[in-house]
């Protein structure tokens, strides 16, 4: 692999713009030759912005352009699966947003033509590069705070996502939660059972569309400590991102990030600056650090840290807190399927 990689954009929405701009302003050893979007308008106005060359409607084309040797996919979900299979068979690494799939046999089969042909995947569950929540994962692996007891991950977004999202995101476990139950094998490793419990709380027009909006789930790990994530759809305060590890030694957490670090005094009493509104400002150096590590991975020719088995047992464990919910009983892993 050379030093620097070409590198073509399937998909030029809010990830994929996101994307693209990362790798054109903050990695050198990246160049994008071309991105792709069946919007040709939309691709067309991210390349004006960046100095793109190549725009493109059929991701077709660009697979077969010789010049590129990795993909980032981050079109919408249901196209995942057969694009990584398109891809790896074309002889191109890949980068692919979250979920792989909502269908566990198409997960499979991509995996599949991913491990035939000998190319690399990185999922993209970019919390794992957040600074704060990686060094607790470290203190955690160093055995600093001893053995492992209790993990808490509380995850709460300011606002409903719009309908037309909730309709085709495969519900709140299998979307807005896919991120935490990804970070809690991230901080504590496999998990073998899930106990799901979730109401229709602050969006009912979500309720109508038959999701929840409020869950919590526990998690029973397979080294014997247990977990514990919260969600909600609607917080007023802003987006509110929290994890603790409790060990027999001592505990490790990170709290929010807040816009400033300012505290400010008065006989009102203590007031501090407000939550970053949502995620694009919450994680934006951690999408730099997961690209990064994507291009790093190519030129050193090294396992990428988030790899198709992390990303399909995260399906696994959506699938498990959802039965859960709909059954009312925990749910081992085993029961969705072999992990």
């Amino acid at each position: 692999m050379k030093d620097r990689v070409n590198i073509g954009v399937i998909g030029t929405g809010r990830m994929g713009s996101v994307h693209t701009r990362n790798l054109v302003r903050r990695i050198p050893q990246a160049n994008v030759v071309a991105v792709c979007d069946i919007r040709l308008e939309v691709a067309q106005a991210v390349a004006d912005e960046l100095g793109i060359q190549g725009v493109i409607r059929d991701y077709h084309e660009l697979l077969r352009d010789d010049r590129i040797e990795a993909v980032v996919i981050a079109s919408s979900t249901n196209t995942h699966a057969f694009m990584m299979q398109d891809a790896a068979q074309a002889g191109k690494h890949i980068f692919c947003e979250k979920p792989l799939a909502l269908d566990l046999a198409s997960i499979d089969v991509a995996l599949a033509a991913v491990k035939e042909a000998g190319v690399k995947l990185q999922v993209g569950f970019n919390r794992r590069f957040d600074s704060n929540f990686k060094r607790v994962h470290e203190l955690v692996a160093s055995g600093e705070i001893g053995a492992p007891c209790i993990l808490r991950i509380t995850s709460r977004d300011p606002e409903p996502p719009p309908m037309d999202y909730v309709r085709v995101s495969g519900g709140l476990f299998l979307d807005m939660m896919i991120h935490d139950l990804d970070m809690a094998r991230f901080q504590l490793g496999d998990v073998e059972e899930v106990y799901a419990a979730g109401n229709v709380l602050v969006a009912p027009e979500i309720g109508l569309a038959g999701d929840v909006d409020t869950a919590v789930v526990t998690l029973r790990f397979k080294n014997g400590a247990m977990g514990v994530i919260d969600n909600c759809r609607k917080a007023t305060y802003g987006y509110d991102q929290r994890l603790e590890v409790l060990g027999s030694e001592g505990s490790a957490w990170a709290g929010n990030e807040m816009t400033d670090a300012v505290v400010h005094a008065d006989q009102g009493g203590f007031h501090s600056a407000t939550l970053p509104h949502f995620f694009m400002q919450r994680y934006s150096e951690a999408y730099v650090s997961e690209m990064c590590e994507f291009i790093e991975c190519l030129v050193s020719d090294k396992t990428p840290l988030v790899t198709g088995r992390d990303g399909r047992l995260a399906v696994v464990l959506g699938y498990a807190a959802l039965k859960s919910h709909q059954e009312n009983r925990p749910v081992r892993l085993s029961e969705i399927a072999a992990v």
